[in-house]
């Protein structure tokens, strides 16, 4: 029996749950939809891996937890965790650490996922299970609740442009028709994912809907990530590792222009559709690379060229156009002063990456040197 509403118009939950809450993107989504939200009920649920920071979520904790005005939950726990899944939407399940009962949700904004393609070239099987296993378990944990207690609902998957693999200098822009052509584990692994929730959507009514983002970039950022990998190397003065010749281009996306798009898209959006999410702002890694060494006032001569990595996607370009004509939502952070503003929060919050930098999983600090040793 089909349980969505296949009709797009107001959808205004009162309560949702953000899976990988405690990310760089999750965290950044829950900050801006507590501001922008003043009556809707965050709850996170996160496994903390390594890119998972509770000190992300700090803000929010302080002044929207028990302590605040009360509309942040955070649970400790795994997607992959039926029961702790089944139990956050039922309901009434109990905060660990404080006892408050938690509401219940109408809602999921679904990011939890591992997300650094050199870390899946290195290791691809816990790509599949968090990436794969994981939202079929969320999806068959949202399938029974909505059978036990039907009800106004949505689920935003939310996923990546590398779902549709390379393009060459002159092609057009992705859209949502183009085909599911992933090269890398990790993308394979949305890719995966992206089709589980359209079978669900599909075969059993579930009220889903799939978001596809070009590269974010903001603060509170694992150093591990383009921008501030090569900021935090900067400020060192290590040598900055740049992939083979550095003239891939990748799409440029602020993190609250993303916020904004994903909340246009859960309240707004007809379930069993897919919306690309651009910034309309291609750059190529390099060009990146020179603009953040001369707002630091570094040498070009810390830029160290490195063997490409395997399967290297050429370039990535959205056409968010659906989104912008269906659901009216436009990009409006420019990129230079936003990147600007990125690294001035860098300098400024030094104690947050610096502390993830002395954690003992340094072994993963350096992908780059990994790959190459294989």
């Amino acid at each position: 029996m089909a349980l969505s509403e296949d009709t797009a118009g107001a959808f205004a939950p009162r309560s949702v749950v953000v899976t990988g809450g405690a990310g760089f993107i999750g965290s950044n989504l829950v900050r801006w939809l507590l501001e922008q939200e003043p009556a809707l009920e965050v709850i996170v649920l996160d496994s903390l891996t390594y890119a998972g920071n509770l000190a992300s979520l700090r803000s929010s904790a302080r002044a929207h937890g028990p302590d605040g005005d009360g509309r942040f939950y955070f649970v400790h726990g795994d997607i992959c965790d039926g029961a702790i899944t089944a139990g956050l939407l039922a309901g009434g399940m109990a905060e660990p650490g404080t006892g408050r009962r938690l509401p219940t949700p109408d809602a999921i904004l679904h990011l939890a996922a591992e997300s650094h393609v050199d870390r899946s070239i290195i290791g691809p099987a816990a790509f599949v299970t968090t990436n794969v296993q994981g939202t079929l378990s969320l999806l068959e944990s949202v399938r029974h609740e909505l059978a036990r207690a039907p009800r106004g609902f949505r689920v935003v998957n939310v996923s990546t442009d590398e779902v549709y693999g390379s393009l060459g200098p002159t092609d057009a822009a992705f859209t949502e028709r183009h085909p599911l052509q992933p090269n890398s584990p990790y993308s394979a692994s949305k890719a995966g994912a992206d089709c589980l929730v359209r079978a669900y959507h599909e075969t059993f009514g579930l009220p889903c809907i799939t978001t596809r983002c070009s590269n974010n970039y903001g603060p509170y950022q694992y150093p591990e990530k383009l921008i501030p990998l090569m900021i935090t190397r900067a400020l060192g003065d290590q040598p900055l590792p740049v992939y083979g010749d550095g003239l891939n281009v990748r799409d440029w996306l602020h993190v609250r222009d993303h916020c904004a798009a994903l909340w246009t898209v859960m309240t707004l959006g007809k379930p069993g559709d897919v919306f690309n999410i651009g910034g309309d702002c291609e750059r190529r890694n390099v060009d990146i690379v020179k603009a953040i060494l001369a707002a630091l006032g570094k040498p070009e001569s810390l830029i160290q060229f490195v063997r490409d990595r395997p399967g290297h996607d050429r370039r990535y370009a959205m056409d968010a156009g659906t989104l912008e004509q269906q659901l009216g939502w436009q990009p409006v952070e420019r990129f230079e002063p936003a990147l600007q503003a990125t690294i001035e929060w860098y300098l400024s919050n030094r104690t947050w990456w610096e502390s993830i930098l002395r954690e003992e999983h340094r072994e993963w600090q350096d992908p780059y040197r990994l790959i190459d040793a294989r």
